[in-house]
């Protein structure tokens, strides 16, 4: 199966330990997260994704504010400079240990962090970067075998 995922989202699960909007939220975004840690591939979306799926139901839902957009648009061209790959709706990414270990180093040091500006949960992401992302749900991708790919 693929994951369909808006581009800030790349960055978002760099560094998500388990705590969101919701129960169904979080309990969603777990299930995401441990397909991408079995090596699942990703499908790059324009608007709400996998993600964001328990959240439509609300009246209002962040995700299609204009604010969710501009984070994508932020978000692609840092993951686009630092890959050198496209990054945009339609394009799929394997998520492999070297590039989530790219993504995360670069998260870092700041380099693809532009679009966690005036982001709630930006506190909560820096300290689990310096951490090392340790408590992170997203682990290295593993093979059928639970081998690291």
């Amino acid at each position: 199966m693929t994951v369909r995922l808006r581009a800030h989202h790349l960055l978002c699960l760099l560094t998500y330990v388990g705590k969101g909007y919701s129960p169904a939220f979080t309990a969603n975004y777990d299930g995401i997260a441990e397909r991408l840690s079995r090596g699942e591939d990703i499908l790059l979306v324009s608007g709400p994704d996998d993600i964001c799926a328990p959240l439509l139901g609300e009246p209002e839902p962040h995700c299609l504010r204009d604010g969710a957009a501009g984070r994508d648009r932020q978000a692609a061209e840092d993951v686009e400079a630092l890959l050198a790959r496209p990054i945009r709706h339609g394009i799929r990414v394997d998520l492999d240990a070297a590039i989530l270990t790219r993504l995360r180093q670069a998260f870092s040091t700041g380099h693809v962090r532009k679009a966690c500006g005036g982001c709630e949960w930006s506190g909560l992401c820096g300290a689990v970067a310096s951490g090392g992302y340790r408590d992170a749900r997203l682990r290295r991708p593993v093979d059928a075998q639970n081998r690291p790919i």
